[in-house]
């Protein structure tokens, strides 16, 4: 089945200083089957969060037309959640209060809340720290709360815009991996943006590369090698080099091209 579909989607934005539309991504095909993990890789502002912005039904296409379950996508859609690179906990609420909200929101009564938070504390390595603040933890910690805060409220579709990009990288290491084995265990779809090759490679079963703005689709790479549920394991695969090096040809390839268009 395929659970989130681009079909031809284009993007313009109004210039502020030509008032004329500025394309910021065109003509991209994307679909993602349940229980697939696609990371999108390309350079800067080539439309890649835009592309998630109207996954989640936050900006509708200038063009084209965006499916999540079949459904065409014109206002946000519930079964769609978000992850950005910041955890935006509400201070004010405990890590369970803040794990609980979109279940609070959905009308879930207290106790079932509390439960499902629970639970998500303990896989995210957050056992004991449910009733703390997050001004309590420390940056991987609040970002494992944002993790569990995603999953509770049992999405479709999981949008992931870098994530991690803001952390160290053992703590990053961590939490792809408490990442990817919530995916595989609980069979959720998601697509990933992210500028760390390896990242990408170790997390996904399909890598889409896009071109500079305006963005478009100018490869998909199949990753067909063991461990997806286990990145640290997948790491340390020989084809990871080879699988690496041609993403950066592609990217050098993009670039190549924007130049020779101007």
């Amino acid at each position: 089945m395929i659970e989130i579909e681009f079909r031809a989607v284009g993007k313009s934005f109004i210039d502020r200083q030509t008032s004329q539309p500025r394309p910021a991504v065109s003509n991209v095909n994307i679909s993602i089957r349940s229980g697939e993990v696609v990371s999108i890789i390309g350079p800067s502002g080539c439309g890649k969060s835009t592309l998630l912005n109207m996954g989640a039904g936050l900006y509708l296409p200038t063009s084209g037309e965006v499916y999540v379950g079949g459904q065409l996508v014109t206002k946000p859609v519930r079964k769609v959640a978000f992850m950005l690179q910041k955890d935006l906990l509400m201070p004010w609420r405990t890590i369970r209060a803040n794990v609980a909200l979109g279940l609070e929101i959905d009308g879930v009564n207290a106790r079932e809340r509390e439960r499902v938070a629970d639970d998500l504390l303990a896989k995210c390595h957050l056992k004991g720290f449910e009733d703390h603040y997050p001004f309590q933890l420390s940056g991987g910690m609040r970002q494992r709360a944002a993790l569990a805060r995603t999953l509770a409220v049992d999405p479709q579709v999981l949008l992931m815009d870098e994530p991690f990009s803001a952390l160290d990288a053992q703590t990053k290491m961590i939490l792809q991996q408490d990442l990817a084995r919530m995916l595989y265990e609980k069979r959720k779809t998601a697509l990933f943006i992210t500028h760390d090759l390896i990242e990408g490679i170790a997390l996904s079963d399909r890598l889409l590369v896009m071109s500079e703005r305006p963005g478009t689709i100018i490869e998909e790479i199949v990753v067909d090698l063991p461990h997806r549920d286990n990145p640290l394991e997948r790491r340390k695969l020989p084809e990871i080099g080879p699988l690496a090096g041609r993403l950066m040809e592609l990217l050098k390839v993009g670039k190549d091209q924007e130049a020779e268009l101007h």
